[in-house]
């Protein structure tokens, strides 16, 4: 799908595919001129926003994950404040007007909720959860806070309201669920249009979740692996993303839902570009990939030639107790359901060590 716009007897009109479609909202026509002038908004200087209007207290805990994300050594540790700010491109000069100062990337990262407001009065992130209650909402939070905020609070709001899922790459359990919220949460906050009025949302309900958010789209469509073209939205922000440990290289958030949400719901997902962005997830609480794998219809653990057969390999056993009328279950998978039942009826589960490799099942 293809959009062009154009200007005709004092209208204007979108062009999309054959068709010649009148535009009249103001914030339609606001969208159109930015993804035709391929503007980073993000760049425009607020040349009378202090250093007080940011919240220099999260930068002790930037450093710290900048350190621990680069291995041990990063140069915003040895920077100050200033310094840092200024490395990460968040102050600087605009060469058109001559107005030097702080950004937008920088108020959105790191402002004060009040100066946030005063910036992007429609900012927010609307997460909701319509699992039960599809007129309204089960669970609701509405996020207005800087992003490095909004990327933990929305980070947790996925955690409470999902189910973690066993899932075991190479000898390494990792959690399909965090992982998923992980790159959706990272893409809608870093590749956002803030200039937009229009309201981003997490949404999670029975079958799927989503997010979406304003977008200065290049082209309209679904995006696969295949037809993937990295696009930076917000450069300076999708930076300190990365520095921060946040997000990865650009384009490797596709590759990873593709991935692992096969593994999560049996499905993969969808990709929408347009001015409005979409991430669709499929979600199957019953499903469970593991699961299916340990009774020999899949394969969802590596396998190495060099194991012996588990029967012929001597086991060690340590009996753990555990109290299991404390254990919530209502939001497990069929796997973990079927363990719990079998802890329930035996007192206590097994933590074995198999051909030198501890594999621990834990239970959270």
């Amino acid at each position: 799908m293809s959009s062009n716009h154009f200007r005709f007897k004092k209208i204007i009109y979108d062009r999309v595919d054959d068709a010649d479609v009148k535009v009249t909202s103001t914030s339609t026509i606001a969208q159109m001129y930015i993804r035709k002038q391929n503007i980073f908004t993000e760049k425009k200087i607020f040349p009378y926003a202090k250093m007080e209007d940011l919240r220099l207290d999260l930068l002790p805990k930037i450093r710290v994950m900048a350190q621990n994300h680069a291995g041990g050594q990063h140069p915003w540790t040895a920077m100050d404040d200033q310094e840092l700010l200024k490395s990460a491109g968040l102050y600087g000069r605009d060469v058109v007007t001559g107005e030097e100062g702080f950004n937008l990337a920088a108020i959105m990262l790191l402002g004060k909720d009040d100066v946030i407001l005063n910036v992007a009065p429609t900012y927010v992130t609307d997460a909701l959860v319509r699992k039960v209650n599809v007129d309204r909402y089960d669970d609701r939070e509405i996020i207005k806070t800087n992003l490095i905020e909004s990327y933990s609070q929305l980070l947790d709001f996925g955690r409470k309201n999902l189910p973690d899922k066993f899932f075991l790459e190479g000898a390494v359990n990792k959690s399909l669920r965090n992982t998923i919220v992980r790159e959706m949460v990272s893409n809608t906050l870093m590749h956002r249009e803030f200039t937009s009025s229009y309201t981003a949302k997490f949404v999670i309900e029975k079958d799927r979740m989503y997010v979406e958010n304003a977008n200065r789209a290049t082209k309209e469509g679904f995006i696969t692996v295949d037809n993937l073209e990295p696009n930076p939205k917000n450069p300076i922000i999708a930076a300190f993303f990365r520095n921060i440990g946040y997000a990865d290289q650009l384009g490797s958030g596709v590759r990873k839902l593709f991935k692992y949400c096969k593994f999560y719901s049996g499905k993969e997902p969808e990709f929408v570009e347009g001015d409005v962005f979409r991430i669709i997830v499929p979600l199957d609480d019953e499903y469970s990939f593991d699961y299916e794998s340990i009774t020999g219809n899949r394969s969802a653990i590596e396998k190495n030639d060099n194991i012996k057969n588990v029967e012929e390999v001597p086991i060690e056993t340590e009996e753990v107790p555990i109290e299991t009328e404390k254990v919530p279950i209502d939001n497990l998978s069929t796997q973990l359901r079927s363990i719990f039942q079998f802890v329930k009826e035996n007192g206590r589960f097994i933590e074995y060590n198999k051909i030198s490799r501890r594999a621990d099942l834990c239970v959270r």
